[in-house]
């Protein structure tokens, strides 16, 4: 054999080897790329645990202290002939509760978010004692007002004292949002189908009248006229109506609203500056995401995700993921603002932004590094705003905790109170909230506590657990994948360490499978029914799908299935 042909046949062999094990080349955030390779202090807490207790101890008319319960029954039959559980927005919120305002004004953030989140880690909330929290969310469905969707109060004679009707655009699509989500759990409840729908022609029509111009504070949803007022534009309502027209296509297939999902993701994405507002925005990325590789678009992902986390919006000037370490203490991963008092990260926000950025890595690989120490920085820093892991001295109120019992968070953290006159003692990060500003004189300092943010915490409990290693999560990528296709159990787990890593992955359940990473792009363990162990490179991913043992492998349109489920996208 010649010299050259002996040189040829191993480089021959190395490229073909490249082609058939290709990893994922990894994408980078310039905003993830700041915050800390391993945040400090790190310590992650027990999300699923977090959730329960909330669930057991808010969802309870008999408990007893000092503003407790935090619920109660509105029986004022808005929209609905059927009492409606009312819960606090705030602890000791002084408009709320069953003596005030006739016991309507709460909120759907707070209570759809948490049924969402009880559901996400396992209860039923349809069939809780003697209560179906589900159904009751109906009430939210604002028929007496001709709006036809879901709304942040059950009628407008309170809706002044919240947001939305009218005012500030999320606050009227993003209970929307939360429903469809809701309605996916439970797709037998009683009307649930007609309201889906009737906010699916809703919003279609909406998106039709604005036709790709979102440039607007709100849309009257009775008049089908874009309005605006003293708020500034909130173009990235597109992302809110793309996301429920999505889901509306994938649950009642109806290609109309396949056209108006993406008619507004194309009006997000065209604009020229940064629109993001408050939640929504993430939505829009997981969209495009997910949208590029089920029905062919060509979104631009990295730019949804740069105005995603960037802080570079200019209606809600600096809003978008905080970085950082605040006097010692790594508070990056939170979502908030960037420019108020040094920076503002609140706790809802952060929750829900894991919803659609987490799912997102199962349609886009190249972005599992980045959302997994995204996720990282935003677990580790989101236990500050829970009094019993803040030190007394960076809480605005650390002698009222007990109140809490040890279930609601503040409503944030800031770099320095935001109360200018108030708490100026106090070492950043401040663990505080803004209720007392809502009601200046009324309302108690312990309504900085923040019960409709906690609430979201079910998230975080649904997507994140703990590994053998500290520091390394386990994710679970379909538990927000709202809507999907068929799909085996996902996971990213991420590898923050300068160093490999080994963890003892496990299986749940009796059953046989076999361990594909779709960032190698190659099965890394087979005939696994208890633990294996997996590999992880320095500061690296995998994203594990648990397929069945000896399934059959195809590729169909570069994806790659297993027994016929896609289990790879868009393989290159």
């Amino acid at each position: 054999m010649s010299f050259r042909l002996k040189l040829i046949l191993p480089i021959a062999f190395m490229f073909v080897c490249i082609l058939t094990q290709a990893q994922v080349k990894q994408l980078k955030l310039n905003r993830v790329e700041a915050m800390a390779g391993l945040p400090q202090p790190l310590q992650i807490i027990d999300w699923k645990l977090m959730a329960q207790n909330f669930d057991k101890t808010v969802y309870d008319f008999n408990a007893k202290g000092k503003y407790w319960p935090l619920v109660w029954l509105d029986s004022t039959n808005k929209n609905f002939p059927q009492p409606v559980m009312g819960i606090y927005t705030a602890i000791g919120d002084v408009r709320q509760g069953p003596q005030n305002n006739k016991g309507m004004f709460h909120e759907a953030l707070a209570n759809m978010g948490s049924v969402l989140g009880a559901t996400l880690i396992g209860i039923d909330k349809s069939k809780q004692g003697n209560m179906n929290y589900v159904a009751m969310l109906k009430n939210y469905f604002n028929s007496d007002t001709k709006w036809n969707i879901m709304m942040n109060n059950t009628a407008p004679e309170v809706a002044l004292l919240g947001g939305g009707y009218g005012r500030d655009w999320w606050y009227d699509v993003y209970p929307n949002v939360l429903f469809y989500a809701i309605c996916e759990q439970y797709p037998n409840e009683k009307d649930f189908d007609w309201i889906a729908k009737s906010i699916a022609e809703k919003f279609c029509k909406a998106d039709s009248i604005l036709n790709g111009n979102y440039n607007y504070s709100y849309f009257d949803y009775a008049q089908m006229k874009p309005m605006k007022n003293q708020i500034c534009a909130q173009q990235d309502a597109a992302a809110g109506h793309a996301w429920v027209l999505y889901a509306a296509y994938k649950k009642f297939g109806d290609d109309r609203y396949l056209r108006g999902a993406i008619s507004a993701m194309t009006a997000l994405e065209a604009n020229k500056i940064n629109p993001t507002y408050e939640l929504l925005m993430p939505f829009g990325a997981y969209l495009a995401a997910r949208m590029n590789v089920e029905q062919g678009t060509n979104f631009d992902v990295e730019k949804l995700l740069g105005w995603t986390f960037d802080g570079t919006a200019v209606c809600r000037e600096g809003w978008g993921v905080l970085t950082g370490n605040w006097n010692g203490y790594d508070i990056s991963g939170v979502v908030g603002s960037n420019i108020d008092h040094g920076g503002y990260g609140f706790l809802m926000n952060t929750f829900d932004a894991a919803w659609p950025l987490v799912p997102l890595v199962r349609y886009k690989p190249a972005y599992a590094n980045a959302i997994g120490k995204w996720v990282l920085n935003a677990v580790n820093a989101s236990r500050f705003f829970y009094p019993q892991y803040m030190p007394a001295n960076r809480q605005t109120i650390p002698q009222f905790a007990s109140v809490t019992k040890g279930v609601i968070a503040y409503e944030g953290f800031a770099k320095t109170s935001t109360f200018d006159t108030l708490y100026q003692d106090r070492i950043g990060p401040v663990a505080q909230g803004d209720g007392p500003k809502w009601v200046p004189g009324k309302n108690p300092e312990v309504s900085q506590f923040s019960v409709y943010g906690s609430g979201h915490v079910g998230i975080f409990g649904a997507i994140v657990a703990k590994t053998n290693v500290n520091g390394i999560l386990k994710l679970d990528v379909l538990a927000t994948d709202f809507y999907r296709s068929k799909a085996y159990p996902t996971y990213l787990i991420y590898n923050p360490y300068l160093e490999d890593k080994n963890i003892i992955y496990k299986i749940k359940g009796n059953k046989k499978v076999d361990l594909y990473d779709a960032v190698e792009q190659k099965f890394v363990a087979r005939n696994v029914t208890t633990t294996t162990k997996i590999k992880i490179g320095k500061r690296n991913s995998v994203l594990i799908v648990e397929t069945p043992s000896n399934s059959k492998i195809t590729k169909s349109n570069k994806d790659v299935l297993a027994n016929g489920v896609i289990i790879d996208y868009q393989r290159k």
